[in-house]
């Protein structure tokens, strides 16, 4: 079984992020996460979200189908972990904040501990009760924390949150947003100091952070946190910001963003899929429909040494997958860039159907380096029906607009309505299988034979 580090030096914390999705772009793509819905209840309000709309085809913060007590909980997890091997990973990250329902989810930390010692645990919050919880963090073992953080400074924070609530008090405003920081801050520097790796995670919402998130970036490291993580702004129906209007940012302001932040030294987290917080199975996936509650065995068999064999095998291929990239690394020539798009549905290939994505990956490559850029939600072009009735101009003109600054598109197959739009507006599509460096590679080859890719067939 992997040891469980105890301390915070570089080796124990290079063990802790080696099979971590979210920490490691690597692992990301051979292992697999569980989030546990058994938290409710939130004490403070965003201007972005709310809890009470749900889809089962949505992917954002905040959503489930169902809240589990712990008991259903650890049953669950038992019974994933018995049958999924490349899980390494269960949190809890709402519906609501894990610590303002802190007796069901340590409750629940505690039973997975027992039952499943060899996954890694998780704790995502806001922030706003950390500094009361941290003894028992220690003491449950929990290795990774995520504090959301949008803004450092009270003027900015005021336009995120209206409200928080503590201890009875209800506070809005300027005044709200200094206590939630003031506390926010306090957790970060108190966890790096108890060696718990600390994740930031910080929404990009234009016109109210957009320009102050450099700042947060630079407090936080300081502060000891170990990654920081910048998604674009997800509007929920019915949320304050959809009634003002609001919208989401552009990839490009993202990228341009991460860009800066990279830069100053920051380490980024590029390939968040913000997941759901009933999420189950690789990022980029979402398995939890085939992992029913009532399907699942009351005390199921988990064979914890099939599963480290299993994870080793995995630990074995992304190092030579690092080996490999290590021996062929060279400076990406920005002169040579081309910048491709990959439909995914996970395991390192280029495995999804144009039609079927929600997202892509993003990639830039000179034809020797590719290098990771970062995840692009999309609205799927085709929804499922037999006729995939719906706006589809509407939804396939967007998708060209966020992939415009994209030469290739590789997914595993396109229709011919997508093919010839993408075409016209420069994008090449390419249908391809297979490992996603590799695709790559050989598809810039070949688009290099095109001077004018505006061409009928990929």
């Amino acid at each position: 079984m992997k040891p469980q580090p105890t301390s915070c030096s570089s080796s124990a914390a290079e063990d802790e992020i080696s099979r971590h999705p979210c920490y490691s772009e690597e692992a990301h793509r051979f292992f697999a996460r569980m989030h546990i819905p058994v938290a409710p209840a939130c004490n403070i309000q965003c201007n972005y979200c709310n809890r009470k709309f749900d889809c089962v085809n949505e992917s954002r913060p905040g959503v489930v189908s169902e809240v589990l007590t712990p008991e259903q909980a650890e049953r669950k997890v038992k019974g994933v972990a018995a049958q999924l091997m490349q899980l390494s990973v269960v949190g809890i990250a709402g519906p609501g904040d894990p610590l303002a329902n802190a007796d069901k989810t340590f409750d629940t930390f505690a039973r997975v501990k027992k039952h499943v010692p060899d996954v890694m645990t998780c704790l995502s919050t806001n922030g706003l009760t950390l500094y009361r919880h941290i003894d028992r963090i220690v003491e449950l073992g929990i290795g990774h924390v995520t504090i959301t953080i949008n803004a450092i400074d009270p003027d900015v924070g005021k336009e995120i949150y209206p409200w928080v609530f503590d201890e009875g008090v209800r506070y809005e405003g300027r005044e709200a947003a200094a206590l939630l920081i003031s506390r926010q801050l306090q957790g970060v520097e108190e966890l790096a100091k108890r060696g718990i790796l600390v994740k930031v995670n910080s929404i990009l919402i234009p016109g109210v952070n957009d320009k102050h998130l450099v700042e947060v970036s630079k407090k936080v490291k300081e502060l000891g946190a170990t990654l920081h993580n910048v998604t674009p702004l997800i509007i929920a129906p019915g949320s304050q910001y959809e009634k003002d209007g609001r919208k989401a940012p552009h990839p490009k302001e993202l990228n341009q963003l991460q860009e800066q932040l990279s830069e100053g030294g920051t380490k980024l987290m590029r390939h968040c899929r913000q997941c759901r917080a009933d999420a189950v199975g690789l990022l980029g996936q979402d398995r939890n429909q085939d992992f029913q509650l009532e399907t699942m065995e009351a005390d199921p068999v988990i064979d914890l040494d099939a599963r480290e064999q299993f994870q080793q095998e995995l630990d074995s291929k992304i190092r030579q997958r690092l080996i490999a990239k290590e021996n062929r690394r060279t400076i990406l020539d920005e002169n040579k860039k081309t910048r491709v798009a990959v439909a995914s549905r996970g395991g390192d290939k280029v495995n999804q159907h144009f039609g079927h994505a929600t997202e892509f990956m993003i990639f830039d490559t000179d034809g020797a380096e590719v290098k990771f850029i970062g995840i692009r939600k999309i609205q799927a072009y085709c929804h499922g029906t037999a006729d995939c009735n719906g706006d589809k101009d509407e939804t396939l003109q967007e998708i060209t607009s966020i992939l415009s600054d994209c030469r290739i598109l590789l997914s595993s197959g396109i229709g011919d309505a997508p093919r010839a739009v993408l075409n016209k507006a420069g994008v090449l599509p390419l249908v391809r299988k297979g490992g996603i460096q590799e695709a790559i590679l050989e598809s810039v080859k070949y688009g290099s034979y095109f001077e004018n890719i505006n061409i009928s067939k990929g």
